[in-house]
């Protein structure tokens, strides 16, 4: 399982870079109203000999606002909460719902995932099939 960030192989430079961050930041804070705004969780995937180990940032919630499916090779997280009535001047993080789906590949054990949230941080652990994983062993040379 491995996520990549397309970038067009373009690379940020000198003035550019700055004229890219004022008017990402006019466009992203000015006009575009918070609720235009799509916001999901970001998302951090490592992977042991063992496991795939999936977390996901999303402070301000609670365990029970999540829910965590497996349907085929597909892992689907989701939440959805009931927004406050609370007048921000700035607000930057607001997971009110998201849906975030990933592709599991063959060699995960589909019985041995389990989750949990601790201090804002949804850890999803995916262990591998026995047959997936790379046996390590010493070599005796004659």
């Amino acid at each position: 399982m491995s996520l990549a960030k397309f970038n067009n192989g373009a690379k940020n430079t000198g003035l550019l870079n700055e004229f890219n961050d004022v008017f990402g930041s006019i466009f992203s804070d000015a006009l575009l109203p918070n609720h235009l705004i799509t916001k999901i969780p970001d998302v951090n995937i490592s992977e042991t000999n063992d496991q795939y180990h999936i977390e996901m940032a999303v402070p301000g919630l609670k365990k029970e606002d999540f829910k965590v499916n497996l349907e085929g090779d597909v892992l689907t997280i989701s939440a959805e909460v009931k927004k406050e009535d609370k007048k921000y001047k700035k607000q930057e993080f607001s997971y009110t719902s998201f849906l975030r789906s990933f592709t599991l590949p063959d060699s995960v054990d589909h019985g041995s995932i389990d989750a949990t949230y601790k201090d804002g941080v949804l850890v999803i652990e995916v262990a591998k099939k026995e047959e997936a994983k790379n046996a390590v062993r010493q070599i005796e040379i004659k």
